[in-house]
């Protein structure tokens, strides 16, 4: 690309203002356009970018605009392909947040145009570009741990389901598909990228339909505790290819503190994320390893710059929606064992 500037418009001004903004402040980007249904939220966004933009509330039109190169989709996952294939098919270049999409059928279609439309795409994942979890992706891939064979992940927080839009609660919304889907992929990135083989899971609602567990001081309707369609807990085992295994529980509430934490277990050392440790034993004698990133870089900053730099500079893209993908058969086929009672294989 011969542009020294890439002009990227944001859909959803909710996770598309973390994302907006650090594609504003690179050097090499600037937010041109704002996409949402509520007027008030762009208007209130606007005034935080250096630049002035345009408002758009239908996406098709947004998407044939030519001043535009590429789009960030952030809107409830229901939304997330139908955009998504907009922009493709507009030629444009498109990141989307967490999880690709709200099933797998939906997802392969996504990954599909988006290669044959041969443009840049990937996925925006704060957790996976975080300084915590690069730093021990890089200590895998440099050895440190020896063989990793078995890790934990988990998100659980204690009092906060997100109703302030109902996609998160509906069909194709739940725990697993919006925080989840952080702890796995998370996870799944310093293993490796292994290829899944089998998934065992368990999943319910035990507590948003029951009018618990929604925090922050919100009070809601019965008729929204009735729409409640999704999973509020989610756990289970994934086994890889490579014959590691995988424990991964997330929770919208539940009776116990916030945790956002990720475990690894090598032959040469172990880890944890919160707080960034090592763990070694070396002739008997036990060593707590504290481990300090050299790279520090906010997580949106980390995510915004690498997209640009695809798209500018050529670079390969460490996280595509192939990725996203892969993250999503897994979060599938565990929804899918949880609601069978059956172990899932995965082709």
């Amino acid at each position: 690309m011969s542009k020294s500037c890439v002009n990227v418009a944001i859909v959803g001004m909710g996770i598309g203002r973390p994302n907006g903004r650090a594609l504003a402040n690179n050097n090499r980007g600037k937010v041109v356009a704002l996409c949402d249904l509520d007027q008030s939220r762009m208007e209130d966004f606007a005034q935080e970018l250096p630049d002035s933009v345009k408002y758009y509330t239908d996406y098709k039109a947004m998407c044939q605009d030519p001043d535009i190169d590429a789009v960030f989709v952030g809107t409830p996952n229901q939304w997330h392909v139908p955009i998504g294939l907009e922009v493709v098919k507009n030629g444009k270049h498109v990141m989307i947040t967490k999880p690709l999409a709200d099933s797998e059928p939906a997802a392969k279609e996504m990954v599909a145009a988006a290669d044959e439309a041969g443009v840049v795409n990937m996925m925006s994942l704060s957790k996976r570009f975080g300084n915590g979890c690069r730093h021990l992706g890089h200590l895998a891939r440099e050895g440190y741990f020896g063989e990793l064979y078995y890790a934990r992940s988990r998100s659980i927080r204690r009092n906060g389901i997100p109703a302030w839009n109902l996609g998160f609660i509906q069909k194709g919304g739940g725990a697993f598909r919006d925080m989840g889907v952080h702890a796995l992929d998370a996870i799944w990135w310093v293993l490796g990228t292994p290829k899944p083989l089998h998934v065992v899971g368990t999943a319910g609602a035990k507590f948003g339909p029951y009018g618990r567990g929604y925090g922050w001081g919100r009070k809601y309707t019965d008729e929204l505790f009735q729409q409640f369609k999704a999973d509020d807990y989610a756990g289970g085992f994934i086994t890889f290819e490579n014959g590691v295994g995988l424990q991964i529980e997330s929770f919208w509430a539940s009776h116990q503190p916030n945790e956002f934490q990720m475990e690894l277990f090598g032959t040469e050392a172990g880890a944890t994320l919160k707080p960034l440790m090592a763990y070694r034993c070396d002739n008997d004698k036990e060593e707590d390893i504290k481990l300090k990133p050299t790279d520090r870089m906010d997580s949106w900053e980390r995510v915004a710059d690498h997209f640009i730099r695809c798209i500018l500079d050529g670079i390969e893209c460490e996280a595509p929606l192939q990725h996203g993908l892969t993250v999503q058969k897994m979060m599938e086929g565990l929804l899918r064992s949880a609601e069978t009672k059956q172990p899932v294989t995965f082709e």
